[in-house]
């Protein structure tokens, strides 16, 4: 204010005086805005301003702030003056209205009759649940039963196979309404978790009183919304329940082991005394000749095989067995009813063999105690089928054919899965967190190119990114190998080389082999390649020490003289008390 004051050459305190209100305000801003160009914001004006904000604002921003914000710059753009604060907010709420309107016809004529009676069916006759839990109602199961949309609400439970045949049922649930799978493709994700947010704290009673299509459009973004958590909730049970298989037979096998374990020393003095005694009577028999042998006889020797089986490959056999006892007697019910309703794909021709061998297990999920495969299936190979488990998934039968065991062969594919699936290898279809990793890039984003990499600060050109990348890697590599610069240790001082020292700084006397006082090290710096001159040849003031004389000298007046400091004389000394005379006084 006090900028524009000095401007016009008037007070800045002139400005409290000013009528706000009146016909001399009125005629000003009509000048104002007859020299800047713009014109008042009229009622077609207005009605403009919402149409736009309709089209290319409230359909994708439902925050009346950020409404308001691109309503002004509109206004800017279009050289209207900006309305009043209360038509601002008459004119932002009108489009957020009206967009809200258009988009809720649009969904809720995407979506089949037959889904909008289910839908609609989710919040009807839940009177009694309105007056329990708001929010958790919805259209019963039956006497008894929870209720669907209360159910479809409700938080997963802790990791166990309960939880996960729960999470199942509540996605069959989900997909039993029959929504289109792209029905909300073309619309914001903030809006549609704008509605999702808004349907799931609303009561069914309240939802009852929206007109249909925004009851819908409503109902649809919660469950549209739910089905992706839900299934990344059961992409996350099926990585944790493999892995606790796992973990927990590992647990249990090496507690049996620890409990038996008593570790042998001296395990080559065994051996030798075994071979000197077996070479020495070689037809005797073992009881009479070995275990005589051997400090401690039989029990040593039975200690030291259970050794080797607790640290050897039987070890990880007795593991996978405990696993699959596992998972075949408990786990398996929820991980085979997984296969039902995830669908698992990958874009790597690598891991197709693992989307195979599940499409294998879930084919001959209902095989009963099947012990092999048919011998004319194909088995898909995977990476995992090798190592330990390499023995165990395959099996002589009784005719000595090798077959492949059922039960180790989904067991190691489950795991398998898991891995790929941390991995980002094998995504689900419908999922969020888990799904395709080509959908994290924004479908608009090779439209928007230019502008997203202004906004990630990279080059357009890949050539030119590469050579910064190759730059910066030269540049950490020779910082890297170039040496550290270290300080140069204090050397020991030789007599024929006297330190060089400041004007006016006494150089100090050193000894064969001392070395200098850290203290007066810092006037042995290197001396100014201008330090013999005259002062008026540098054109830089003389130092203290070099500092001309008062008097004139007879080196001449241009040429500085260091300063001869005068030493003060000792103060006299006083008498001190009369003594005794002594022989030398006599």
């Amino acid at each position: 204010m006090e900028f524009v004051a000095r401007q016009v050459q008037v007070p800045a305190s002139e400005l409290d005086a000013y009528e706000w209100s009146g016909r001399t305000v009125e005629y000003h801003r009509a000048q104002i805005r007859r020299h800047l160009g713009f014109r008042e914001c009229s009622v077609a004006d207005a009605d403009k301003l919402t149409a736009w904000l309709v089209d290319h604002v409230a359909c994708k921003e439902r925050r009346p702030e950020q409404v308001r914000v691109e309503l002004l710059a509109r206004c800017r753009t279009e050289c209207i003056e900006p309305p009043t604060p209360g038509r601002c907010d008459r004119i932002v709420a009108a489009a957020l209205r009206a967009a809200e309107e258009t988009l809720t016809a649009r969904i809720s004529a995407r979506i089949t009759v037959e889904s909008i009676e289910r839908i609609v069916a989710l919040v009807v006759g839940a009177d009694r649940e309105d007056d329990t839990v708001p929010g958790d109602a919805g259209a019963g199961e039956g006497e008894d039963g929870p209720p669907v949309l209360g159910k479809i609400k409700e938080a997963p439970g802790n990791l166990s196979l309960e939880t996960m045949l729960t999470e199942i049922d509540k996605l069959l649930a989900v997909r039993a309404i029959g929504l289109p799978s792209d029905l909300f493709a073309d619309v914001a994700p903030k809006v549609v978790a704008g509605w999702r947010a808004r349907a799931a704290v609303e009561s069914p009673s309240h939802l009852r009183t929206h007109p249909l299509p925004l009851r819908v459009t409503l109902l649809a973004a919660l469950l549209h919304e739910r089905e992706r958590e839900i299934t990344d909730t059961l992409v996350e049970l099926l990585i944790s329940t493999v892995h606790r298989i796992g973990a927990r037979a590992e647990k249990k096998v090496t507690e049996q082991l620890v409990n038996a374990f008593k570790k042998v020393s001296g395990k080559e003095k065994i051996l030798f005394k075994l071979a000197e005694a077996s070479i020495g009577e070689p037809e005797g028999t073992v009881r009479e000749v070995v275990y005589p042998a051997v400090s401690g006889g039989e029990q040593t020797l039975r200690e030291l095989v259970h050794e080797f089986k607790t640290r050897g490959p039987v070890y990880r056999r007795t593991v996978q067995t405990t696993l699959k006892a596992s998972y075949t007697n408990h786990y398996r019910r929820g991980l085979i009813k997984l296969l039902d309703v995830l669908e698992f794909r990958s874009s790597n021709h690598t891991h197709r063999p693992v989307i195979e061998a599940l499409a294998l297990v879930a084919r001959y999920a209902a095989a009963g105690n099947t012990t092999y495969y048919p011998l004319g299936e194909t088995v898909p190979v995977h990476k995992a089928m090798g190592g330990d488990w390499a023995e165990v998934v395959h099996r002589t039968d009784k005719r000595g054919r090798r077959r492949v065991v059922r039960m180790v062969y989904e067991v190691v594919a489950f795991q398998a899965l898991r891995d790929q699936l941390k991995c980002k290898e094998i995504w689900v279809v419908g999922a969020d967190k888990w799904r395709d990793p080509d959908e994290d890039l924004p479908q608009d984003f090779a439209e928007r190119r230019e502008e997203n990499y202004r906004e990630l600060r990279k080059p357009l050109d890949a050539a030119v990114f590469c050579r910064r990348v190759t730059q910066a890697d030269d540049h950490r590599t020779d910082a890297a190998e170039r040496p550290t610069a270290q300080a140069e240790p204090p050397r020991a001082h030789r007599p024929d080389q006297q330190p060089r020292c400041r004007p006016g700084t006494p150089a100090p006397r050193l000894g064969p082999g001392r070395r200098l006082h850290h203290r007066h090290q810092r006037h042995l710096r290197p001396l100014p390649p201008s330090a013999g001159r005259p002062a008026q040849e540098t054109g830089r003031p003389a130092p203290r020490t070099q500092r001309p004389a008062r008097r004139p000298s007879r080196h001449g007046g241009g040429h500085l003289v260091p300063l001869r400091r005068t030493r003060r004389p000792a103060p006299p000394r006083r008498p001190g008390p009369p003594h005794a005379p002594t022989r030398r006084d006599a």
